[in-house]
């Protein structure tokens, strides 16, 4: 098991930070947000020093119905490659679903859900897991998520599904503890078994986060200071085991690189103050599942997409809660899901948030409602564009705003891309108020 030490995750607004505090060993970045032939100057630097950078993935899906998209294994293979990296992390979690198995069109959640903990899904799990580990050229490790909402009918606990997907598998796990928090809070989940029932020998390593609690239900926003409650799951973590590596994560709000710094020298006063056994060795990794005891996952299958389908169209295409579901809670998650997709729209398109003001975001929120995302963010962005320029009335701009809106789709909307060059955005943008655009 590879020894990481402390670190953080890097994120291009503090760069800088990372690259001068004290006793980072380690930093984690976004797999989909890194290009294997442009890596940003700053991780290179780190790279250089002699930091170890890890890919973590968001958008694999391995939790889904399909089998794992094999471009996306392929660009977590190469950024592995790419950043020299022991390893790579994804999340036990669908983010898509729909497509052929269930007649409809594929939506995307634009976010982690969870699974439902039964064997159905472990069985598919498992298949899919075996399917990553064959074409990744490095360890595979997979975290546990936060979660608003609980599936009905589960047939394990955290724990448990973790244990069994590691003893059939030998896949590694990357346990994060602001998520057991989550949970704990959410979904009334005792860390404390949770981190009974696993195998602490296949931890690759250990995420701490912030988060905030608002009328009873906790968000893991990654905006947020880490909490002592969470700082309390790392500590009985650590009494059970030394984690190979512990990360703080931070995805927004920045605060000063002091209060960054402070943060990661609570959690090394917690690791340190750990009294650990020794580990049992780490199950060796499988690097594909033996014919003789490989469950049929057709049927599987089925069930899953349907299953996903169902709740997904309920969160963001406005269908009936299925059935078993605490209708509340879908709502909050509802609500929570268009938040973070209008938050990421405004930073793929800034000029949005700009053009429409303080209207924004209710605006996005009613384009939202019953439109599911079946794109990136970026073709999001295009159709909400769209959608208040043929509006007839209630979000229909006034002149000045179409005027503005019109001329931000045309830019982006033409057969050539916009150039990054400020004197040819400028002679577009004028060639675009000449002919009237």
């Amino acid at each position: 098991m590879t020894r990481l030490g402390t670190g953080i995750g890097w994120r291009p607004e503090i760069a800088e930070d990372i690259a001068r505090l004290p006793g980072i060993d380690w930093v984690e970045v976004v797999a989909e947000n890194i290009c294997p032939g442009h890596v940003p100057e700053e991780l290179l630097r780190l790279r250089e020093r002699g930091t170890t950078v890890v890919p973590h993935g968001v958008s694999l899906g391995i939790g889904g119905a399909g089998r794992p998209d094999p471009e996306r294994l392929a660009a977590l293979a190469e950024r592995a490659e790419a950043l020299g990296s022991p390893l790579v992390t994804e999340h036990i979690a669908f983010v898509r679903a729909g497509g052929p198995p269930t007649g409809s069109p594929v939506i995307e959640a634009g976010h982690l859900l969870p699974v439902p903990r039964t064997r159905d899904v472990l069985d598919v799990l498992c298949e899919n897991v075996a399917i990553a580990q064959e074409a990744l050229p490095v360890p595979l490790a997979l975290e546990n998520i936060a979660a608003l909402i609980s599936w009905p009918g589960e047939e394990m606990t955290e724990g448990q599904f973790l244990a069994e997907l590691v003893e059939r598998t030998g896949v590694r796990l990357l346990i994060d503890v602001a998520n057991l928090h989550t949970n704990h809070v959410n979904r009334g989940e005792d860390p404390a078994t949770a981190l009974d029932e696993l195998p602490t020998s296949a931890i690759a390593y250990v995420h701490v986060a912030g988060g905030v609690e608002r009328d009873g239900v906790w968000h893991d926003s990654h905006a947020h200071p880490v909490t002592q409650p969470v700082l309390d799951v790392l500590a009985e973590l650590c009494a059970r085991t030394t984690p190979p590596g512990v990360l703080l994560e931070r995805d927004e709000d920045f605060p000063a690189a002091g209060e960054l710094a402070g943060e990661l020298e609570a959690i090394r006063a917690v690791t340190a103050a750990g009294v650990t056994t020794a580990d049992a060795a780490v199950p060796k990794a499988r690097r594909g599942p033996d014919a003789r005891d490989t469950p049929d996952t057709a049927a599987a299958r089925e069930r899953l997409a349907a299953a996903q389908t169902a709740l997904l169209s309920a969160l963001v295409a406005g269908a009936p809660a299925p059935e078993g579901f605490d209708r509340q809670r879908l709502g909050v998650q509802s609500r929570a899901l268009t938040a973070k997709r209008a938050g990421v729209v405004a930073k793929v398109a800034p000029e949005l948030p700009e053009i429409l003001g303080d209207g924004y975001r209710p605006a996005f929120g009613r384009y939202a409602d019953g439109r599911p995302m079946t794109g990136g963010y970026r073709r999001d962005a295009m159709a909400f564009v769209e959608h208040l320029l043929t509006a007839a009335s209630g979000d229909a701009p006034d002149a000045a705003t179409r005027r503005r809106l019109t001329l931000w789709w045309q830019e982006r909307s033409g057969p050539a891309p916009l150039s990054a060059n400020p004197l040819a955005r400028f002679a577009r943008r004028a060639r675009l108020v000449l002919s009237g655009g």
